[in-house]
């Protein structure tokens, strides 16, 4: 009887052990893995980390990153390649569609803070920026004081929303007319066509909507920085293999360097459908990529 008890464990051992990989699986790996679909999420119009190429498809430095990661997962999987589905956000949808499962990633220009922490989990920081603003050079547009008694479209469910507004209230401004917009580019089409006076969202963004303007050179990104804010991919929060995955990803980026090829390309050169940003990595964001540049 002893005999056969310690045959029949045994061979539930074995089994137990062929069959570990799938049980391993659980949360947005494990759907991923059961309909072999991973589902990209993505903007538009924030040039040059996602936005809509001249081949009407979506591209960007956040989408090579997150093309990166979906290569990974396929692998985690076990898998030679997923079908990868691609969904269109704005800043009003792309919270709640990681936030209930909808979409498994976020490849955009997206901030990581503490409160969107309450729904949502990001990968590693792959930009540094902050809250500036975008006006026509005759606006006579300086510093955000010089709103007063102008117009400025802001993107609804931003944190530049909230820090333009919140420096408008603290500084005392007065009679700043306020345009909500859906995204970056309705923003610009309203200072284009002079219902405002003032964009406003992170100054690399303003830079790349610069880069495809029809006449690029009437716009300049103007005052100091109003917040300062880190991007990151987002992620489903409580998903920690998935977030593994991502990061252990994005710091073999880092760590061999490749981070900043791909840096270049999007910032340094010209890009798809628009001009050269020539904006550097500069010291804060490389800085950046070397500390996350964690080891194996």
């Amino acid at each position: 009887m002893i005999k056969k008890i310690i045959a029949a464990a045994a061979a539930l051992a074995v089994f137990g052990a062929a069959n570990a990989g799938a049980a391993d699986f659980y949360g947005t790996l494990k759907k991923i893995k059961d309909s072999g679909t991973i589902v990209v999420g993505h903007r538009e119009s924030s040039v040059p980390f996602a936005y809509i190429g001249p081949d009407n498809k979506p591209i960007g430095y956040s989408i090579d990153l997150c093309m990166k990661i979906v290569d990974a997962v396929a692998k985690e999987v076990g898998v030679d390649k997923l079908n990868v589905k691609l969904v269109p956000v704005t800043p009003q949808t792309r919270i709640p569609l990681i936030a209930n499962g909808n979409i498994n990633i976020e490849c955009g220009s997206t901030t990581n803070n503490l409160t969107r922490q309450k729904q949502v989990d990001y990968a590693l920081t792959t930009f540094i920026t902050g809250t500036k603003i975008l006006a026509k050079k005759t606006s006579g547009i300086k510093e955000v004081e010089d709103l007063a008694g102008k117009a400025i479209a802001l993107a609804q469910g931003t944190t530049n929303e909230r820090a333009i507004k919140n420096a408008i209230k603290d500084l005392g401004i007065k009679d700043v007319k306020i345009l909500s917009v859906k995204d970056h580019a309705e923003g610009f089409l309203a200072l284009e066509t002079d219902r405002v006076d003032a964009y406003s969202t992170d100054h690399i963004l303003l830079f790349g909507l610069i880069s495809k303007a029809k006449k690029p050179a009437d716009y300049e990104v103007v005052g100091r920085f109003v917040s300062f804010d880190p991007y990151a991919l987002m992620l489903p929060r409580d998903d920690s293999a998935m977030r593994l995955v991502a990061n252990r990803t994005l710091a073999g980026l880092f760590r061999s360097g490749e981070i900043l090829d791909i840096y270049n390309k999007w910032f340094m050169k010209p890009i798809p459908g628009g001009k050269a940003l020539n904006v550097p990595a500069g010291d804060t964001l490389e800085t950046n990529f070397a500390v996350q540049a964690f080891p194996k």
